[in-house]
């Protein structure tokens, strides 16, 4: 089963003008970009005081603390998720400044999750189950508790007023979000769209996840973060001129045990649809989660492309499973590498993102930055 929501070809292709962070290495796209191409390992011990999660380490944002981070203006009963994607909303919303080409009603705002805030839902549900009655829970913490409340708040709290998604996808959440948000520009439903994904570390989450890896997960170490893209049109010159990454075409498929086939066959159709042939692929980024998927994962790319091309894109290992977030930290990765010596002007990089639940996609990228 092969599932495409990508631009058609006949239209032009969308552009990524800006972008932003907030990842273990810090708050802020130059901190993700110093901390990636070194290589830096991010994961640190639990602070017992604070957290209960059956792991001993993970991979944190160091120092983010809502209130400090976004001001005690609406953050009373704001939860983790929300906090990371309204911080990297603004941070993108800066960096872009006065060069938006398009009104609060013509950007949009694309955002991948897993299942929005874990914590927040068991939270609440807790709260109802020992309550003197089901109904007896604080109400500020219901809006939380709903997958889309991250998608809402930044659109609420940075004034953006187009169409607002939520896309939950697990480890291909973000390449899905980027496909969704192409089809927005394609179809004339917005001008400028925010697209990413977020995904926080918490209690809830650590202990879903250790239940569910077994052993051939053992080693994983979580992380979390949010990274966020303006995605433009290609045919508004001054998006064009501003261009750090031509988004050619992403694609995802299905599969039942072995990623393997649906992988190599992901990799024909974006290749296809992107116009590109694999030799011309500069870089490819694997998302390489834990255990034997990962592996089969990087085996398939390593016959298609070499080990060469894919040591040319930075490893996301030392930022732990950041799952929903994943794809979209490869991209940022992939644009800091763009950024470096050596790189060629129009290289081709490819993503690729396999999660265990049974979906593989990927994306193939120009990268235009200098």
């Amino acid at each position: 089963m092969t599932l495409s929501a990508s631009a058609p070809a006949t239209a032009t292709r969308p552009v990524i003008t800006a972008w932003s962070a907030v990842s273990p290495y810090g708050i802020g796209k130059d901190r993700f970009v110093a901390g990636v191409l070194a290589g830096q390992d991010t994961r640190s011990p639990l602070d017992r005081g604070q957290w209960a999660a059956p792991d001993s380490h993970a991979c944190l944002i160091p120092g983010f603390e809502l209130r400090e981070v976004l001001g005690k203006k609406g953050t009373r009963s704001m939860d983790r998720v929300t906090g990371l994607a309204v911080t990297a909303v603004r941070d993108l919303l800066e960096d872009s400044g006065d060069r938006r080409t398009a009104s609060d009603e013509e950007t949009a705002l694309v955002l991948g999750t897993t299942t929005g805030s874990a914590q927040s839902m068991m939270d609440f549900t807790r709260a109802s189950l020992e309550g003197d009655k089901p109904f007896y829970v604080d109400p500020s913490l219901m809006p939380n508790a709903v997958m889309n409340c991250a998608a809402g708040q930044c659109a609420i709290r940075h004034s953006l007023k187009g169409p607002n998604t939520t896309i939950a996808g697990g480890r291909v959440a973000g390449l899905s979000a980027l496909s969704y948000a192409a089809g927005l520009l394609a179809s004339g439903r917005a001008r400028a769209v925010l697209s990413g994904a977020a995904e926080e570390f918490s209690d809830a989450r650590a202990w879903l996840d250790h239940h569910r890896r077994g052993e051939d997960g053992a080693d994983t170490v979580l992380g979390e973060g949010c990274a966020m893209f303006m995605l433009e049109s290609g045919d508004v010159p001054d998006a064009r001129d501003r261009a750090l990454a031509e988004v050619l075409a992403v694609q995802s498929r299905v599969y039942a045990d072995d990623p393997g086939d649906a992988l190599s066959g992901c990799v024909d159709g974006v290749l296809r649809r992107a116009g590109v042939d694999a030799r011309d692929v500069w870089a490819v980024s694997t998302s390489g989660p834990a255990g034997s998927v990962g592996e089969r994962e990087r085996e398939v790319l390593t016959a298609r492309f070499g080990e060469e091309v894919l040591g040319r894109a930075p490893a996301m290992t030392p930022v732990g499973d950041t799952a929903a977030a994943s794809a979209a930290f490869q991209i940022g990765a992939l644009l800091a590498a763009a950024g470096q010596p050596g790189t060629p002007r129009g290289a081709v990089a490819l993503v690729s993102s396999v999660d265990d639940n049974g979906v593989v996609a990927c994306a193939a990228l120009r990268l235009t930055a200098h």
